[in-house]
């Protein structure tokens, strides 16, 4: 018996190498059809590949660059993100009608002893600002308090933060960012310089100091967005009159305690602070860096299955070459069937011929689309911040994808040639 076990093996393995050769053969002898479908499957399976790196990069950026600034970090706000839905109706969101977070709840969770810091911050708003007939358009703009660098990691290249004392008295001085200071100023010593800025939203403009330059740690954020300054938030609002509407509170938790602990010591203070009863819902909402993460997370992920749909509408062009190229192969090689037959060769020996032959034009294009996608992850890593990575899972879907492509649609034309009578086929012109 095992004997007849090794004959076997060694006739399958005689078959798949005869059938390699045959599929050679016929691709040499039609280079310019079987080039075409190659190129149909390569087109899905790049696409795939290339996707693949770039969400795989984007998700390690964005997770490295919220592990740089604290993973346990979290926001008090009164916008739930995570109910936020589109809506067509004139329904107002719940949130709407939430009161406004304010700096008294900031200071109050400041002091809490499972906190290390607590910011009171107007969230972003856009700015131009002006120095000597240079202006800068579009810049984002916080309005904040003092310490803010406790949840923005990175350093000062030069000058200082502003003091509690400069936000209490909302002294009109501000902190850039480096890429913003070098184009106002080149090689100029920016400290102590007056510029103008201008909140046309709020139809406001005033003269600021520049007191300090700060440099975020290299990340997907910080390349992104390389314009920026912050304001002490009493400035933003006194002298540029933005709104407290979307104010939030910044909340680095002291590294002693857990996340949750510091979370549920907020959600206290507030509640106790608005004098909230047990039965009553929070008119607040805590949104923590992880909860973020799980947000983008299912984003991007709804982004790449519809990446992948569209892929595999690619892949389904390169199958329908197959089916064209087998079908074509089979007519063109039916003298030969015949002949095979004649001399011995059996129907499930003439379906394996076929589908090994289905399935080295698709493997040729899976490994010509690896390379495809290969190159525009390099080229998107090289040219841009984003470090695109080739998952091995990318690798493996690309390759399994292409092999499905090749069996299930080189199936028919290798029935219709297993079915072919011997007599008909060799009668064949």
């Amino acid at each position: 018996m095992s004997n007849r076990s090794d004959d076997r093996g060694a006739g399958g393995l005689a078959a798949l190498s005869e059938g390699l050769g045959i599929a050679l053969d016929a691709m040499n002898a039609n280079r310019v059809r079987s080039a075409l479908t190659v190129l149909g499957v390569a087109v899905g399976v790049s696409v795939v590949v290339a996707i693949g790196a770039l969400m795989t990069g984007l998700r390690s950026s964005v997770m490295d660059a919220f592990t740089a600034a604290g993973p346990n970090n979290f926001i008090v706000t009164r916008i739930d993100f995570s109910a936020i839905t589109i809506s067509f109706g004139n329904n107002r969101p719940a949130w709407v009608g939430r009161p406004e977070i304010t700096s008294a709840e900031a200071d109050r969770i400041a002091s809490l002893p499972s906190v290390e810091a607590a910011l009171y911050d107007l969230n972003n708003f856009q700015v131009e600002i002006e120095f000597e007939g240079e202006r800068m358009s579009d810049v984002f703009a916080s309005g904040t308090s003092s310490g803010w660098p406790a949840y923005n990691a990175g350093d000062f290249a030069s000058g200082r933060d502003f003091t509690p004392a400069e936000v209490q008295e909302g002294r009109a001085v501000v902190v850039l960012s480096s890429g913003l200071a070098e184009q106002l100023f080149g090689q100029r010593d920016p400290m102590g310089r007056r510029i103008r800025v201008v909140n046309r939203f709020r139809g406001t403009q005033e003269p600021f100091t520049v007191i300090g330059v700060y440099e975020l740690e290299t990340n997907i954020f910080s390349q992104a967005f390389q314009n920026w300054a912050v304001f002490p938030w009493t400035s933003a609002v006194r002298r540029l009159r933005q709104s407290q509407f979307q104010a939030q509170i910044l909340v680095v938790p002291n590294d002693s305690v857990s996340a949750q602990r510091a979370q549920d010591d907020a959600i206290a203070t507030m509640r106790g602070l608005r004098g909230l009863g047990p039965s009553v819902a929070n008119d607040f909402s805590i949104m923590a860096s992880s909860q973020i993460l799980d947000m983008f997370n299912q984003l991007t992920s709804v982004f790449f299955l519809v990446i992948l749909l569209l892929a595999s509408a690619g892949l389904l062009v390169g199958g329908v070459g197959v089916i064209g190229i087998m079908l074509i192969s089979v007519t063109e090689r039916t003298r030969e069937i015949g002949v095979r037959k004649a001399v011995g060769a059996t129907r499930r020996e003439i379906l394996w011929q076929f589908l090994v032959e289905a399935s080295v034009l698709t493997a040729s294009g899976a490994g010509v689309g690896l390379f495809l996608g290969w190159a525009m992850a390099s080229a998107v890593a090289r040219f841009s911040p984003l470090p695109a990575e080739i998952p091995l899972w990318a690798v493996g879907a690309a390759l399994g994808m292409a092999v499905m492509t090749g069996m299930l649609f080189g199936l028919l034309p290798a029935y219709r040639a297993s079915r072919l009578e011997p007599v008909a086929a060799l009668r064949y012109e």
